[in-house]
């Protein structure tokens, strides 16, 4: 069977569904995107301080560096998985020229706060951020490697790999919520463990996206032209 000019050329085929993705991420960015906004009023506003944001008043440049960092990235990010957009080279120059930077920010504050703000007693999910905030950076960093020695696979697998840890926080509400709704409050192991099954959760789907578009590319790959080989009348 084949495809008619008209119908290959039908608005709205075959540009709606690539935004698809792009718009799931966004949405599910919006979650921490609303909280971080929430966390920036507190701060301005001089809200009551409590146990649970003592450590911020104390010291703000690091949670509001990660803030505005992670959401730039995460809401940005999100139209790097537009095929159209992804295609056109000055646009991805430009957006990966904002994304590098705000996402080493957002993992480095992260690891700072981590490692430096005095949490909450019993709060037991320090090594787990402390992990894939290193893994987000390793994978950034080895992405720009990658694109230095123009090995634009790599650099787009190690920068999926990135992203799909800089956005788990919206995971991890999606995740955390069900339980609160079904179990009640998770005490501090259960959702340090929740936590990293959002983490997890979305490593798979990147790797998911990864092995896929190496599917395709190596679908989309010409194969060479096999020559025939001469032949003589009456030999095979």
């Amino acid at each position: 069977m084949t495809t008619s000019p008209s119908s290959a050329l039908r608005p709205g085929r075959r540009t709606a569904p690539q935004w698809l993705v792009p718009a799931g991420l966004i949405l599910l960015s919006l979650i921490p995107v609303i909280a971080g906004a929430s966390r920036m009023t507190e701060l301005a506003g001089g809200a009551a301080i409590t146990p649970q944001n003592a450590r911020f008043f104390a010291s703000p440049v690091p949670v509001v560096v990660h803030i505005v960092s992670v959401t730039v990235y995460s809401l940005l990010g999100a139209f790097q998985f537009v095929p159209a957009l992804r295609g056109r080279r000055g646009w991805h120059r430009v957006a990966g020229g904002i994304l590098i930077p705000a996402g080493l920010l957002a993992a480095l504050s992260g690891l700072w706060m981590s490692a430096f703000y005095p949490l909450p007693d019993g709060d037991t999910d320090v090594p787990v951020r402390l992990l894939f905030g290193s893994a987000m950076l390793v994978s950034i960093i080895r992405g720009v490697i990658a694109i230095k020695r123009r090995d634009f696979v790599r650099h787009g697998a190690w920068m999926t790999r990135g992203y799909s840890i800089g956005v788990a926080a919206g995971t991890q509400a999606v995740v955390i919520l069900p339980w609160m709704l079904l179990v009640g409050t998770p005490d501090e192991l259960t959702r340090a463990l929740l936590m990293t099954a959002a983490w997890v959760i979305n490593l798979a789907v990147a790797e998911y996206v990864i092995h896929r578009r190496a599917r395709q590319s190596a679908l989309h790959v010409p194969r060479p032209a096999v020559r025939s080989r001469p032949t003589t009348a009456g030999v095979p």
